[in-house]
């Protein structure tokens, strides 16, 4: 490993990655997801994420948290000034916060997808948990 890249620094050993704008633009493959989940992390947060990306990243179980330019400037300048700052990221309130200050802000999520997130889902779960709902909406099929 190359000893000065920077993830390589143990006070970068957290589980949510900070990327910068069209973080995961032109990784259309899955394998980009795979990368940032086999490496730890459980949330990415970007001012503006692709769409592939950041649905790969949803059904791996990898939180892409998108947040205003604004706000993810606010956290950029917070770990320059210290590397040891910590965010918080609140899926059933929908919102992050940069701990030892006042700022927050929320995030969108399908409820679909929060819901599967909360619960650990990816979508083959989640139909085998309304398995019964499914076979009950079947019997009033006419064919």
């Amino acid at each position: 490993p190359k000893k000065d890249f920077v993830l390589n620094n143990p006070i970068y050993s957290g589980k949510i990655l900070v990327g910068g704008k069209n973080f995961g633009s032109g990784s259309s493959r899955e394998h980009a997801a795979w990368a940032v989940y086999d490496y730890g992390f459980r949330c990415v947060v970007s001012s503006f994420f692709a769409d592939i990306f950041k649905n790969n990243c949803l059904n791996i179980g990898v939180l892409p948290v998108q947040v205003s330019a604004e706000f993810a400037d606010k956290i950029f300048t917070a770990v320059l000034a210290n590397p040891n700052t910590e965010l918080e990221v609140d899926l059933d309130a929908q919102t992050i916060s940069i701990l030892g200050t006042d700022e927050k802000e929320s995030f969108e999520i399908s409820p679909y997808k929060k819901h599967n997130m909360l619960n650990g889902f990816d979508d083959i779960d989640y139909l085998q948990s309304i398995k019964t709902e499914i076979e009950d909406f079947a019997t009033k099929l006419p064919f």
